[in-house]
């Protein structure tokens, strides 16, 4: 019995799916009413309701922390999603004896004064960390894949042939699919796991050059498209438009800004997941081009 949060966001949805045909019982926490699915049990409620936690983790096996913030007004709401929430998730699965806990992270931890989301994950890995559970912190770069709609942004720009950039710096992405059997195949404790962090990725070297990266979804959108390099004070006045017009829906925030425009973020190849559990089986012009493809199937393009 895995217990999962996030399941019905981007990366808990395709994780769901996948551990369902992999012919593993899922209970999910969700805030609203839910369709009924073979094998799964869901659980309503949130992170801040501790009664809905200890039903979710009673006689789990593993709990697999999905859920966060990945776009909030203020630090406070970072806080409060990530650090407060995993918190309540540790406390819940101490509590009940949860013999294993998988903790979804964020390459942002790696630079935690570059953002207040990138902050908020790092004091949650050490919240995880100090839990005294069987832990794995897993850090995923950018994700991508059917239903996403923070690199969808991405696609969209190059569906119209222009996909600006940061000026400088590389970055891995890793297919959603790919992240999702990571986290099945972390499941099974060991000394090769327990107490470890991994920065997985696509498999590229070295990870995508901006412009190549930007050029990659143009070709998966069928365009070939112009890559504006822009500095941080552009992307400031971009963001800052964005918020305007589109309020608290807005993708581009300054806090993104504030870490999109580091150089490096590329996973550590020295934090790779162990070889014998993992590897990433979908290369990207093939998952950024199936993508592409849902999202016009979905009318999204």
């Amino acid at each position: 019995m895995i217990a999962l949060t996030g399941a019905t966001g981007f990366v808990g949805q395709t994780l769901l799916a996948e551990a369902r045909r992999q012919g593993l019982d899922v209970r999910a926490l969700t805030r609203r009413p839910q369709q009924p699915r073979p094998g799964v049990e869901w659980v309503q409620g949130d992170l801040s309701n501790r009664t809905a936690l200890n039903r979710l983790v009673k006689g789990a096996e593993v709990v697999i922390h999905v859920a966060g913030v990945v776009n909030a007004p203020d630090k406070a709401g970072f806080e409060k999603g990530n650090v407060e929430g995993t918190l309540a998730m540790v406390e819940a699965a101490a509590k009940a004896g949860v013999p294993r806990f998988i903790f979804v992270s964020s390459l942002a931890a790696r630079e935690p004064t570059l953002s207040a989301y990138g902050a908020s994950k790092r004091r949650a890995e050490k919240v995880v960390a100090a839990s005294g559970l069987d832990w794995t912190i897993v850090r995923p770069p950018a994700i991508y894949g059917p239903n996403d709609s923070e690199m969808f942004e991405l696609f969209r720009s190059a569906r119209w042939g222009v996909v600006p950039m940061p000026r400088d710096g590389r970055a891995s992405i890793i297919h959603v699919m790919d992240l999702a059997k990571l986290l099945l195949a972390l499941i099974p404790t060991g000394e090769d796991v327990t107490r470890c962090t991994f920065e997985p990725d696509d498999g590229q070297l070295r990870g995508w050059e901006h412009g190549d990266l930007a050029r990659a979804i143009g070709a998966a959108v069928g365009r070939r498209v112009a890559v504006p390099r822009l500095s941080k004070a552009a992307l400031s006045r971009v963001a800052k438009a964005d918020g305007f017009f589109r309020k608290d829906k807005a993708k581009l925030t300054q806090d993104r800004v504030n870490y999109m425009c580091h150089p490096d973020w590329v996973s550590d190849a020295a934090r790779t997941p162990p070889k014998d559990r993992w590897v990433p089986e979908i290369k990207a012009a093939d998952g950024l081009k199936s993508t592409a493809d849902w999202y016009r199937s979905k009318k999204w393009l």
